[in-house]
């Protein structure tokens, strides 16, 4: 008699999320995809991408641009919040960059954590670089620090017996929060 392949999440687990109100944010997303034509060739890295297209700064998501680097919101979060952190110049890993560019990302990293610490008030912050795509980089052509708020009981049931995490804030908002608050160039 055949049984059912084991799967690795638990039976008491819901096998959906209801999220009504998601439904208007797909649909936008479908017309505006539609609107816009064929894609367009990417560098590969988002990072690089969104570098090159100052223009679209608002739709990425970009909270601070400057010569050298950028602050944006990461659109795949693991918290409400979660920044990101790029140079321009787009290295593998962090020894790539010359003393001056790591200073630099490191400056950033100063900037989006006064900024978060400002606009969100968290707990805490965990703060790292994923090098490599055996470290967990997603884009491992393109360094980059990770910033993500922390409070005390984020990391509830819905993670520990559903394997899935609440995001409860939109991009969108989120994003207009980040750029409300004035950024602070302290040094």
């Amino acid at each position: 008699m055949p049984t059912d392949p084991p799967t690795s999440v638990p039976p008491s687990a819901p096998t959906a999320l209801q999220a009504p109100w998601r439904l208007e944010y797909l649909a936008a997303m479908d017309a505006k995809e539609k609107k816009s034509g064929p894609p367009e060739a990417g560098s590969g890295s988002f990072l690089l991408d969104c570098w090159r297209d100052p223009a679209s700064d608002q739709k990425n998501h970009v909270i601070v641009r400057d010569v050298h680097g950028l602050i944006l919101l990461n659109a795949f979060p693991y918290a409400s919040g979660h920044l990101l952190v790029a140079l321009g110049d787009a290295r593998p890993t962090l020894l790539d960059y010359e003393p001056e560019q790591r200073a630099h990302l490191w400056r950033l990293t100063e900037i989006a954590t006064d900024l978060m610490q400002r606009t969100l008030e968290p707990q805490g912050i965990n703060i790292g670089i994923n090098q490599g795509r055996a470290a967990g980089a997603g884009v491992p052509q393109h360094l980059h620090m990770h910033l993500v708020p922390r409070w005390g009981g984020d990391v509830n049931f819905m993670t520990a017996i559903g394997q899935v995490r609440v995001i409860p804030a939109a991009l969108e908002a989120m994003a207009a929060r980040y750029r409300a608050t004035k950024v602070v160039v302290k040094g």
